[in-house]
């Protein structure tokens, strides 16, 4: 579906079961090291299976490299046997998880589990996992179905922005508003696409849409913003480097146009979850399934709970098989990672408010789904 389709979609109108919604074409993705086609997300990364063989082979063989020349060398799909030492630190620098590689899957046998002397009764790593990421179907399935990130460049509505903004202000509010409702039609084809969600009934789909909205694009928001700034700086990033929320490709703002647009609130609940999303270096994988699990993430009264309850264990499993996969103690970072859903809930309210206030105050035009969106008045 394109952009010019926006206005059409309609909650009410049953266009959630619409075929066209379903087409989601995804382009090929290449391999952030050394640019050959991607096979997939490995330890994080969207790599090929050359670069994810070597990472791994050098984390289970804890091999060093040194680099002959400066450090510096160019990795590409040509080169990237050349210098093994530069490969490695770019492996690292474009966000590979030394956690993620399975230490217990190395030739000789199965790693030994001992007893910390510290902690006697505490293992040193959890016991071996039944299945690796790679073999999570549903974070496979998640993965496949997650949409491109938007552009301002590609929208059909640019002339609205000159004709109907008075003020640079009207203007930043106007493409935002452009950008929650295409995001909302992304939304909605992507849920579709998750296994066992198109199988609830049509009502529950809409109102599970209808109540999470707005938790699911702030996560979305806040871990493009976590990535772009990941991307552009030394990993982990110092949360002070946090100064502009990433709304789309080539569309940010900032701490002063947030308070022109009178965004404060939202601006500084979205960047604690940024900041926060940052401290616990949330791997690809991680914040796939959560935001599947925001959808199921609600206390309404719906026509089959058991089905959406049913789908929601299903998710909090993949979850678990995620975290336990990319993390030696998983079961402390599932934690740190659920204590996330609180603050959501909060950005929720929040940007409720907002929005409601600028349709009130009718500054800037907003299209069919984003009002019917925000005049859905159920009970959280």
């Amino acid at each position: 579906m394109n952009t010019s389709d926006c206005k059409s979609v309609s909650l009410a109108s049953g266009d959630l079961n619409d075929p066209d919604i379903s087409e989601n074409a995804s382009a090929k993705r290449l391999c952030l090291v050394c640019g050959d086609v991607a096979s997939g997300f490995h330890y994080g990364v969207a790599s090929c299976e050359a670069c994810k063989a070597f990472f791994k082979r050098t984390i289970q063989g804890n091999i060093e490299y040194t680099c002959p020349a400066s450090r510096d060398c160019e990795i590409n799909k040509r080169r990237r046997k050349a210098c093994q030492a530069c490969r490695f630190q770019k492996c690292l620098k474009m966000g590979m998880l030394k956690e993620g590689v399975r230490l217990d899957r190395v030739r000789g046998g199965r790693q030994k589990y001992r007893r910390s002397t510290e902690h006697p009764y505490a293992l040193t790593s959890l016991p071996p996992r039944k299945s690796s990421l790679e073999e999570n179907k549903f974070v496979t399935a998640l993965i496949c179905c997650e949409p491109e990130n938007l552009s301002v460049s590609d929208s059909n509505y640019r002339d609205r922005w000159s004709a109907y903004s008075k003020s640079p202000a009207d203007k930043t509010l106007s493409i935002l508003g452009d950008l929650v409702d295409r995001e909302l039609v992304s939304t909605i084809i992507w849920a579709k696409q998750i296994p066992g969600f198109s199988d609830l009934a049509l009502n529950d789909q809409m109102k599970l849409l209808q109540n999470t909205w707005a938790e699911i694009l702030s996560f979305s928001l806040a871990y493009r913003t976590h990535q772009h700034h990941c991307s552009s700086s030394s990993y982990p990033t110092p949360s002070g480097l946090f100064k502009q929320l990433v709304f789309a490709n080539d569309f940010v703002m900032d701490e002063l146009q947030a308070k022109q647009a009178k965004a404060e609130e939202m601006y500084n609940v979205c960047m604690k979850l940024v900041k926060r999303l940052s401290q616990l270096r949330i791997a690809r994988e991680e914040y796939l399934v959560i935001k599947a699990l925001l959808l199921t993430n609600v206390d309404i009264q719906l026509e089959n709970c058991q089905s959406v309850m049913k789908l929601r264990d299903t998710l909090l499993s993949a979850l678990q098989e995620c975290v336990a996969s990319l993390h030696p103690y998983g079961y402390i970072h599932l934690g740190q990672l659920l204590l996330v859903l609180p603050l959501l809930r909060q950005i929720d309210s929040v940007i409720r408010r907002f929005w409601n206030g600028i349709k009130r105050e009718g500054r800037v035009q907003m299209n069919k789904l984003f009002l019917e969106m925000l005049e859905s008045n159920l009970i959280r």
